[in-house]
């Protein structure tokens, strides 16, 4: 038996390493010419928070080589026919071809491109793959190039602005939303977030959309519905649509264009798998199929996906979407859907919340600590939670991401087992606190 995967970052590599160990032949096509890239650490190398670039790299091709495995860098599949089982790719202008038993597609995202004039200018760039990051990284260090524009308020965006910043440029952050991070959090932690940059030096132009790139030959200028503004270097960070162009005519697609997938990662087509940024997945917040692209889920959807073709069927658990971002030392974590986002699905939620101090007030370096918990006004399902503060309080996160996927209601939060310990957090724990606040 013998499967090919189209795609090898994460969600391929996990796929791929689960198969191995199968004993299934394994062939791996990317048109990238290196794997394993972690770009959640572009911002940090970029910001030199770390050494280098060098540690971003978890594997290579030559460690699935060693294994058996058939590897395809710098190879562009452009066909597929999935009559004949079979795979078809270009490298080094030579056409080439592939059999199947079993196919997993794992093409990734793409950038969302601004619909705006002259984004052919030198000095704009995206931040996806390991080259994006070079390019800005390079551009970043260049004495003549002095102010920055990230376009863009979610994580890539918030993160490469506080990298800029630490390489002393001047940053501005435009977002055509009213808040930074604003498809994460409610309103009180994306504003305390958007305080965070500014009290650092970040110029914030929220509730402004670009329109225009303009220069001669390098971007020189930004001109968005409310003002003009000079830069020597753009960074667009507007979000990514699922990579689906090679066989979007030939599977049944979501309503954002990515694959449709059951809990076994199977497409529409016999034998052919989808995992990762171009799939669709299961919100356990929503009761239903969703498309959220993180690192973290394509490499859980890669381990389902490859069980099942090796023989171990199972349903993936579905997600809930955890993440968390820290910038200048300001930590938010979050999981499940916000207050706001429920309201835009239609869910009848209720949310409560609560700060207090990390630890007991007689305990040194402490810190303030926000949450809200977000649940169903009938079923008092749990949906959602937010955290943030100065504090490292990022594990937390994890208890709410399994009471989403539980169906633990805020009742039975309220009265689960916490411990106590006044060099970890207070008697009466914020978490019990706010669950205790919840409308009768």
């Amino acid at each position: 038996m013998k499967t090919v995967i189209i795609g090898a970052n994460h969600a391929g590599i996990a796929a791929a390493n689960t198969l191995l160990s199968n004993g299934i032949d394994v062939v791996m096509i990317d048109s990238n010419n290196n794997l394993s890239y972690l770009g959640c650490g572009t911002a940090l190398w970029v910001g030199r928070q770390i050494e280098s670039c060098d540690s971003l790299f978890y594997t290579k091709a030559e460690d699935f080589r060693s294994r058996g495995a058939k590897v395809e860098l710098e190879s562009t599949v452009h066909r597929v026919d999935f009559d004949k089982n079979t795979v078809y790719y270009k490298k080094d202008n030579k056409e080439f071809s592939e059999s199947y038993d079993n196919l997993i597609l794992a093409t990734g995202s793409l950038p969302i491109m601004p619909k705006a004039a002259g984004t052919e200018l030198k000095n704009i760039h995206f931040l996806k793959r390991f080259q994006d990051g070079q390019m800005v990284d390079k551009a970043v260090a260049q004495s003549d190039i002095k102010r920055v524009a990230v376009v863009g308020g979610g994580y890539i965006g918030v993160e490469i602005a506080e990298a800029c910043k630490r390489r002393g440029k001047s940053v501005m952050l435009v977002d055509i939303s009213s808040n930074v991070l604003d498809s994460y959090y409610d309103e009180p932690f994306s504003n305390k977030m958007g305080e965070v940059l500014a009290k650092n030096g970040i110029d914030l132009k929220l509730g402004e959309g670009v329109k225009e790139y303009v220069g001669k030959d390098k971007v020189e200028k930004i001109v968005t519905d409310k003002g003009s503004y000079p830069v020597d270097l753009v960074v667009n960070a507007i979000g990514f649509r699922p990579n689906t162009d090679l066989c979007k005519d030939k599977l049944k697609l979501f309503k954002n264009g990515a694959y449709l997938v059951d809990k076994q990662q199977r497409t529409s087509q016999k034998n052919v798998y989808a995992i990762g940024d171009c799939a669709t997945i299961y919100s356990n917040a929503l009761l239903d199929t969703t498309y959220i692209a993180l690192a973290t889920n394509a490499v859980r959807t890669g381990l389902v996906a490859a069980m099942n073709i090796a023989g171990k069927k199972i349903d993936g658990n579905g997600v809930q979407g955890s993440n968390a971002i820290s910038i200048f030392g300001y930590n938010m974590v979050s999981t499940g859907i916000s207050a706001k986002q429920a309201i835009k699905m239609g869910l009848d939620v209720c949310y409560t919340d609560h700060e207090d101090l990390q630890k007991p007030v007689f305990m040194k370096d402490n810190q303030s600590v926000k949450i809200r918990i977000v649940y169903e006004r009938v079923s008092r399902r749990i949906v959602g939670a937010q955290l943030a503060s100065f504090e490292d309080m990022s594990s937390t996160i994890h208890l709410f991401s399994l009471a989403i996927q539980e169906k633990v209601t805020i009742d039975k939060l309220a009265l689960t087992d916490i411990f106590f310990l006044p060099h970890f957090n207070q008697p009466y724990n914020y978490i019990t606190v706010c669950a205790l606040k919840a409308e009768a």
